[in-house]
């Protein structure tokens, strides 16, 4: 496994306006000083955090999609953002995971943000993403998701003798009233996870009002901030280091004594989504 640099894109985005947010964030992307290996860009970059589904909302494979599919074949990086997506007609608040050359994965945002009601648009994701890109083993979140450490414990194999994955990646729009918790979250689970966490937060005013200063932050296996912005768009490169990772896990394997347990998955009916 060599080192894996990662790109945070923290920015503003226009209100529900699609072509806006991919014209912007394909010049944010061309901007990227060097070679990288991941681009992360926030959650619903598309649209801003949005309950208009009906309006905004895109079938699998139509213009986001083919977007990505092009950032990801220009740069050779691989591309993780969400947007809306109809599926049958139930709307998910969907991850992409888009490589060069078209192969894509998909992580449906599990907990729903119910103080703004999201529940009620959109359907909750049933399966956890970890996929492999460059030998990191990679699992994206998204946003709310962070206050749920179970969902995404780091589990250990005692066959293979390797935890789940190396990397938690969180996109967000996290608002500047919560922000401290936040800031938090992002390394308590990084420290129970021994792993590295990255956060991709936005910034600016959204058409609700409602106000985001960032945060976007890389924390280590121990917990401490390599790298964090408040306040500003940002497009920083941070090169995450394997053999220190791989150090502190042989140093300090909290892991092996951690708890088993099992996840039970609620069915959602047409009437939970009213």
């Amino acid at each position: 496994m060599q080192d894996l640099k990662i790109t945070l894109i923290q920015s503003d985005t226009h209100w529900e306006d699609v072509s806006a947010n991919l014209s912007m964030f394909e010049e944010k992307i061309w901007r990227i000083s060097g070679a990288t290996d991941v681009i992360v860009l926030p959650e619903m970059f598309t649209t801003g955090f949005s309950m208009a589904a009906h309006r905004h909302a895109e079938m699998m494979n139509m213009r986001t999609f083919k977007w990505m599919r092009q950032m990801a074949d220009q740069t050779g990086a691989l591309i993780l953002g969400s947007y809306i997506v109809n599926v049958h007609e139930r709307y998910y608040n969907r991850l992409l995971w888009m490589e060069p050359g078209g192969q894509f994965k998909t992580y449906d945002k599990r907990h729903l943000f119910r103080m703004e009601n999201e529940h009620k648009t959109y359907t909750a994701g049933e399966s956890l993403l970890i996929g492999t890109w460059k030998g990191w083993r990679i699992c994206p979140l998204i946003c709310y998701d962070l206050r749920f450490p179970v969902w995404s414990r780091n589990r250990y194999d005692t066959t293979t003798r390797k935890l789940s994955y190396d990397v938690a990646i969180y996109v967000a729009n996290w608002p500047t009233t919560r922000i401290d918790a936040w800031d938090t979250l992002l390394r308590a689970r990084a420290i129970e996870n021994v792993s590295y966490v990255v956060g991709v937060n936005r910034i600016g005013l959204d058409g609700q009002g409602v106000e985001y200063n960032g945060h976007s932050s890389v924390i280590s296996p121990k917990g401490g901030v390599v790298y964090t912005n408040e306040g500003t768009e940002a497009i920083h490169t941070v090169e995450l280091s394997a053999n220190a990772l791989e150090a502190f896990r042989d140093r300090f394997p909290s892991y092996m004594d951690a708890d088993d347990f099992t996840l039970e998955f609620e069915e959602y009916e047409e009437s939970d989504l009213d």
